[in-house]
């Protein structure tokens, strides 16, 4: 075993801290059933109570992630319901809270647990058992305009626009958020003030369109952002960073999102014209294959 051994001082006189560094201990074996505990829910409409249901599942007769364990719960009881659809971890639809955690089902082990918590992503109207109502979610999602805006050229996708390697480097971080709510839906500004407050989501999207090189609505972007709720009812809780399934930073794109609104940062010019090439004509027809 190999033992470090650091000598300091302090202020009751010198002490010597001892420090092992031993292997991981191994993972326990607890047999491949698992007894899930998953919220089920008929509807409004159905005026029943939500209820916990249980399910005794051998998860070696399934795959290894928690979305293969929930098609076997399925087959089990069809009239379990949630969503799915990649089940690569890029389009967010399998989102949902597991052990008290949010994820995405698709891309997350089963647990080593012996009793599986499954629910809801939580602050969100559940229209059946994990489906949830993403509609405020992506209501706020649109309002910051999530597209290019251009004023000098003509409509967005007659020309091919330019942009640095350097320019498009600031973006890494910010567009593979693939919108599962994972991140908003852990966060407790969001919880608190849902109906003005846009989320980490919804803002870090904004961020990433506001510093893209190529867009030239900046200015009505941050106008839209300055008051005291869109983006300064975050109180950097990072729930929102703990939660990101795609290991993105949202609590990081918002801080400066916020010194941009605030005036105290500009954003920085574009290091190569985006309409270098609008003069070539329409390249739509160029590239066409003959």
């Amino acid at each position: 075993m190999l033992r470090i051994y650091k000598w300091h001082s302090e202020l009751r006189g010198i002490g010597r801290i001892f420090y092992s560094h031993k292997p991981p201990a191994p993972v326990k074996d607890i047999g491949p059933r698992r007894v899930f505990k998953v919220y089920r829910f008929e509807g409004i409409d159905s005026r029943k109570e939500p209820t916990i249901q249980t399910f005794d599942v051998d998860v070696s007769t399934c795959g290894k992630m928690v979305l293969d364990a929930m098609i076997k719960i399925k087959d089990m009881d069809p009239t379990f319901s949630f969503r799915r659809s990649c089940r690569e971890g890029i389009c967010g639809s399998c989102a949902v809270n597991l052990q008290g955690r949010n994820c995405l089902a698709c891309i997350t082990l089963i647990p080593q647990s012996k009793v599986v918590n499954l629910y809801p992503i939580p602050h969100m109207y559940v229209m059946r058992d994990l489906i949830v109502d993403m509609t405020h979610f992506f209501n706020g999602y649109n309002s910051i305009r999530p597209y290019i805006i251009r004023k000098t050229q003509g409509p967005i996708g007659q020309y091919q626009y330019a942009q640095s390697m350097r320019d498009n480097l600031k973006m890494i971080g910010l567009y593979e958020c693939v919108l599962c709510s994972c991140c908003a839906t852990a966060c407790p500004s969001y919880w608190w003030n849902g109906r003005r407050f846009l989320g980490p989501a919804s803002l870090l999207h904004a961020y990433r369109w506001i510093i893209d090189s190529r867009d030239e609505d900046t200015e009505q972007r941050l106008k839209d952002l300055r008051d005291d709720f869109k983006a300064f009812r975050c109180h950097t809780i990072m729930n929102c960073t703990l939660d990101c399934p795609k290991g993105l930073h949202p609590a990081q794109a918002i801080a400066k999102l916020k010194l941009l609104i605030s005036g105290l940062q500009k954003k920085e010019n574009p290091d190569m014209d985006p309409s270098r090439f609008a003069s070539s004509g329409d390249w739509t027809q160029k590239c066409k294959i003959k």
